[in-house]
């Protein structure tokens, strides 16, 4: 009996693993990153080969297709979890507020952050877009600091694929973030 439930908590927890791998894997590709996409790639294709023998060798045995989608379900959430963490990227960051734009933009620039300030037409007259390149691991750090200044400002985030020149938030300042 111990057997049976360890071979299909295999499936799952190999299952699971190998699609958080995929996910993983998508998103270093997409950021550029390809080695570490290789290097993940490889080992979530001998943990496929594995658990789809395992399946495949039991295909009457409807429990192993379940836990097979039970762990494909999960490594999706896990992976996403994982890249959440990871942070990996660069983002660019538009703010507009309609509350004091200028001094914000002197604000976040006093923090560290490099802020291009750009003139636009709105609806309701000129309004300034503050655009900010960050690493994506700083973003809560600075949604915090507009959501403090203006709890409506409107933001747009967009990964930035690549990126070349420019200011980013300083090493030194991170830390005390």
């Amino acid at each position: 009996m111990l057997g049976v439930l360890g071979g299909y908590l295999l499936v799952f927890v190999a299952r699971a693993c190998d699609i958080s791998m995929c996910t993983v894997r998508m998103l270093m590709i997409v950021r550029g990153k390809k080695v570490y996409a290789a290097l993940i790639g490889f080992f979530e294709a001998i943990i496929y080969v594995l658990v789809l023998n395992k399946v495949f060798s039991e295909l009457g045995n409807p429990l192993n297709l379940i836990f097979y989608a039970a762990g494909f379900a999960t490594g999706n959430i896990i992976g996403g979890l994982i890249e959440e963490k990871l942070a990996v990227g660069v983002l660019t960051v538009q703010v507009i507020t309609t509350k004091a734009p200028l001094e914000l933009t002197e604000l976040l620039r006093k923090q560290g952050y490099g802020v291009t300030l750009i003139e636009g037409q709105g609806r309701e007259g000129v309004r300034y877009i503050l655009q900010i390149i960050l690493e994506r691991k700083m973003l809560s750090s600075l949604k915090s600091i507009v959501d403090d200044w203006d709890s409506h400002a409107f933001w747009t985030v967009f990964d930035a694929r690549q990126t070349r020149g420019g200011v980013f938030l300083h090493k030194s300042l991170r830390k005390s973030k």
